[in-house]
């Protein structure tokens, strides 16, 4: 069991990166093959978690799966528009060549990683700096487990401003819809894994994938001290913008999890679409942290204070 918690997540990610890959760049299958791998590294997803859960509450649903299947089949049906539609606005260009078709497919594929994880970690970083941006964005953090799926619930119009944020230089500059559909799977792939109950161990790793462990952080109730680790793919960002972090000796549970100044936050999925616009008051302060995690350390900020947009 040691052995499947250090290689889950670096097997799951690039097994399945990797399929993806042969199928629509070397095989020359269509990106639509790519749905029923999605679907298959989602089933993987959840056995695992059930196999070696994080935390076995979060394998419990809380009234939330249902708003949570809703969440991820439309936005994931949204991504799929968005690449289908890439032919179409290529066409109307000015301008051709400036994407590197020359290169081999893997660059261009870790171009557009690199480049679209700027993009979706500054809106990220943005979304909890910004009032209207955070009351899309609450619908994310509301919940009180985190699990493979809710990655993808997300409110739509949060998910399309993070794609803008993520895609629209890589548009501008004529990346191919097959490139486009790889970058959609890997992000879908990223989710599950920043968002997964799976008890896994990642080492070394941690300094440069944004998996789980270290995901789980930026979902903290305690005001701003879930303002850390915003990267989707990397934690190189955060190191830059100074809000990586990680306590190998504090385990993440449920009570950490949610939104302190609005532990009411509705469940159901027309409810959280309609939220954001719905004038409220936080129904009190955010809670203060538990004792490890109120002093200043690393790059955590500081935890005293309201979340930023929730007040």
């Amino acid at each position: 069991m040691t052995l499947f918690r250090y290689l889950y997540a670096p097997a799951f990610a690039f097994v399945f990166l990797g399929l993806a890959f042969w199928l629509v760049a070397l095989a020359g299958f269509s990106s639509v093959w790519l749905i029923p791998l999605l679907m298959l590294a989602l089933a993987t997803s959840f056995g695992a978690e059930r196999a070696l859960p994080y935390e076995q509450d979060w394998n419990n649903a809380q009234g939330d799966v249902g708003s949570d299947v809703l969440h991820a089949a439309i936005n994931e049906a949204l991504n799929l528009l968005s690449v289908a539609a890439i032919p179409l606005a290529a066409a109307r260009l000015p301008w051709s060549g400036l994407w590197p078709t020359h290169w081999p497919v893997g660059l261009q594929m870790l171009l557009a990683i690199l480049m679209a994880d700027l993009g979706i970690t500054l809106m990220h970083y943005l979304s909890h700096r910004v009032p209207l941006l955070w009351r899309l964005h609450a619908v994310h953090h509301s919940r009180r487990r985190l699990y493979g799926l809710n990655g993808l619930m997300k409110h739509p119009l949060h998910q399309a401003l993070e794609a803008v944020a993520g895609t629209l230089p890589l548009l501008l500059l004529g990346m191919p819809q097959a490139i486009a559909a790889l970058l959609a799977f890997a992000v879908a792939l990223q989710l599950m894994l920043q968002h997964s109950n799976v008890d896994m161990r990642l080492g070394g790793l941690r300094h440069i994938f944004a998996w789980a462990p270290v995901h789980r952080f930026h979902h903290l109730r305690y005001g701003r001290a879930g303002d850390v680790n915003f990267g989707l793919f990397f934690t190189g960002w955060d190191r830059l913008l100074g809000t990586a972090f990680h306590r190998p000796d504090y385990r993440v549970d449920g009570a950490d999890l949610g939104i302190g100044s609005q532990p009411d936050y509705p469940q159901a999925y027309l409810a959280q679409l309609r939220e954001p616009f719905v004038p409220t008051a936080p129904s009190g302060p955010s809670p203060r942290p538990p004792a490890g995690l109120s002093v200043r350390s690393g790059a955590l900020s500081p935890a005293d204070g309201p979340a930023d947009g929730a007040t």
